[in-house]
Parts: C-alpha cells; structure tokens; sequence
C-alpha cells in the first residue's frame, strides 16, 4: 500500500489503525442492537434507555476537548497506546461488575477512548501517510460501518444462544488487546517519507491558512447527521418490535451499516464530487427517513433501510474531504472540532429521540429527526460555496 516508500519492512500500522476504527465502529453497532436487552436487565423506560446511549455520547463529545491539545504534544500512537489500555479495562468492568453505576461509569469512559482513538487515529493516519492517506480515510471510515454492520449479527447470534449482552463487552476487551499488540509491533519512524518532500513543491502544496467558518458549518451538518445516525440506530429496533410488530429490526440495522461500506468507497473514489454527493445525501436522507415513519409494512421499511444507509454512509468521508482546504496545518484540531459535534449531536438527539418515543409515539420521534435535515442542507450550501473558493486556491487539495 506505501507504493513510494523504501520496503526495508513491510509497514502495518495503517491497518492497526483500520482495526481500531472496525473495533469503534463494532462497539457503536453492538451496543445499538444490546440497547433493548440492557433496557430490559435494568427495567428501563424509553427515555431512560435514549439517557443511556447519550452516557456514551456525552464521553464522545468531551474526548476531543480534554484530548484534542493533549494529542497534538504527544507522539500520536503512545496516546492510542495509552487509550486502548483505558479502553480494555473499561470493558473489562462491565464484563465483571454487575451493578447499573459500574455499567454507567464503564461505557462513559468507552465513549470517552473510542471517540478520541478515532480523531487521533485520522490524524495519525494523515500524518503517517502523505501520498496516500485521503484515499487510505476513505476505507477507514468504511471499516467503521464495517463493525457497525457485524456487531448486529453477531449481539443476534449469540443472545440467540442464551448468552448474555455482556459479551459485546468481553469482545471489545480481547479487540482493544489486540490492537495495543499491534501498535507495539509497528514501530515509529515516517512512512512515506518521499511525499513529505513532494508536499514542499507547489504543485501539490496544501492551504496552510486555518478557515474557522468552514470548519463550524461542517461540525453542524455532522452534528445533525451524527444525532440522527444515533437516534435512528438506537430505536429501530424497538420500532421493528414494538410497533411493526417484527424481528427484522437488527437486520435492518445490519443493513443500514452495510451500505454505509459501498456508499465510503464511491465517496473515497469520487472525492472532488464531495461537495455534490454531499448536498444529494442531505436531502435523501430526510425524505427516506419520513417515508420510515409513515410505512406500516415492516419488508418496506427494511427495504428503504438500503438506501437510507448508503446516502448517510457518504455523510462523513465527504465532509472529512472538504475539510481539507478549511483546515490547513491544523488537521487533528479540525477533527477534533468535528468529533466534539457529533458528540453532541449524539447527546442530543438520542436522548430527544427516546423522550419523543415515550411521549409521542417512535413514528413521530423518527419523523422528527428528519426535520432538523433543513439547517444541514444549510450548511452544506454555504459550505460547498467556500469549499470551491479554497479548494480552487489548492491543487488537488481535496
């Protein structure tokens, strides 16, 4: 994969850091579809339960705050050393200690390692890999939905089994091991050096001015987008079971990721079309969600959960490509802006989703998600409007 690097050994760490971002996105997707068992173990009400996942969520939104500045004066792969231990033993706690505080506690500080293992695993990335990390972002973030869509399959295979939702965590555990083991093997050192020396050319120099405008209206359409992933995510299995009267509901969970994976390779392969497929995505999204809500037939809506995965697995490898003009030299901070977003669209609209659920019916608290897609597809075009300028201003900065 280093087509311009000297082999003198072959170099892994890129898919060490595959394998971190698969193992979030298995958690993300496996404590989706262990929400209801866990609701049930601890006798919780929907609101409680949208109070639960936004535990988590509210870690994510902090992880970049607290650890943004810490990152950036560190060697990046000894703080995902450091986080991926932080990370098993929080796993490890929830596996061993029984009691509701411990589960609260444990998946907090889940949130909290999962969300800063992924901006500092993109910037470690980008940073490690010159010539060929936008290409290499674009399949990790499929490696995110990648452990989105198995996560489902599996939390159905062995609770069908008899075994507990704990075993999500015991999982996540062995995986954090894991990956601690190959960050050790891989070595520091640069990557790609030969690139670092290209990058220094003006045909293929980046904007180096930090533009905070562009970064906050992309930080609100992933706020949006990332609080309707979660507030979807979360309840469409409650929606399959309690008021389609189904047990499609994982599976169209499982599907909903699926097509995140195909959707973040086009996306990858047709990345100076970010701006358009983009804008495409914001206003599918809305209108799949609505006809969700409306539907009776349980095969329809797991049909229209197809095409409503793939248009929101676009949602963030175009918004990470447009980034780029906007950012200049400061990536990770971008990231972190950005990661600090979805984690509070995550804290917000997950929990806004279980109150309406409760209060208004899950049809109508899916409906409502749909409705803030208006201040998105805002952004978006104020957006697209100052990528063109910056990105014109860049040879192939996108």
């Amino acid at each position: 994969m280093n087509s311009n690097d000297k082999s003198e050994k072959f170099d892994f760490l890129w898919l060490v850091l595959f394998l971190i971002i698969f193992i979030n996105g298995f958690e993300a997707g496996g404590y989706q579809a262990s929400l209801r068992s866990i609701g049930q173990n601890y006798d919780l009400s929907e609101t409680s339960k949208g109070l639960f996942a936004a535990t988590e969520l509210f870690a994510t939104m902090l992880a970049p705050l607290i650890l943004g500045a810490w990152a950036d004066a560190n060697v990046k792969t000894k703080c995902i050393k450091l986080l991926l231990v932080i990370q098993f033993v929080a796993a490890a706690g929830i596996q061993i200690i029984g009691l509701q505080s411990a589960f609260v506690v444990g998946v907090f500080f889940l949130g909290l390692t999962t969300s800063a293992l992924q901006f500092i695993s993109i910037a470690a990335l980008a940073d490690s890999y010159p010539i060929s990390g936008s290409k290499k972002i674009g399949f990790m973030t499929s490696m995110y939905a990648l452990g989105a869509l198995v996560a489902p399959l599996v939390v159905e295979y062995y609770l069908g089994l008899g075994l507990t939702w704990k075993v999500l965590f015991a999982i996540l555990a062995v995986g954090s091991l894991i990956s601690f083991a190959g960050i050790m093997a891989s070595g520091e050192g640069k990557r790609e050096a030969a690139a670092r020396e290209a990058l220094a050319d003006g045909s293929t120099k980046k904007e180096t001015e930090f533009f905070l405008m562009g970064i906050l209206l992309l930080c609100v359409i992933m706020c949006i987008y990332v609080g309707f992933e979660n507030g979807f995510a979360y309840f469409v299995e409650t929606l399959f079971a309690d008021v389609l009267d189904s047990g499609l509901g994982r599976y169209a969970l499982s599907v909903f990721w699926a097509m995140m994976i195909p959707s973040r390779v086009f996306v990858g392969y047709f990345a100076k079309r970010a701006r358009a497929i983009l804008l495409t995505a914001l206003v599918a999204i809305p209108l799949l969600t609505v006809l969700v809500a409306l539907m009776d037939n349980s095969l329809v809506v797991f049909a229209l959960c197809i095409p409503l995965g793939f248009a929101s697995g676009a949602i963030y490898p175009c918004v990470l490509n447009m980034m780029i003009p906007f950012a200049g030299k400061n990536t990770a901070f971008s990231t972190g802006m950005i990661t600090t977003a979805t984690g509070i669209g995550g804290v917000v609209f997950t929990a806004l989703t279980g109150f309406n659920a409760e209060h208004l019916g899950m049809r109508m608290a899916i409906g409502i998600l749909a409705a803030f897609y208006i201040f998105s597809i805002a952004a978006a075009i104020c957006a697209g409007r100052m990528y063109l300028k910056r990105s014109q201003g860049t040879n192939g900065a996108s």
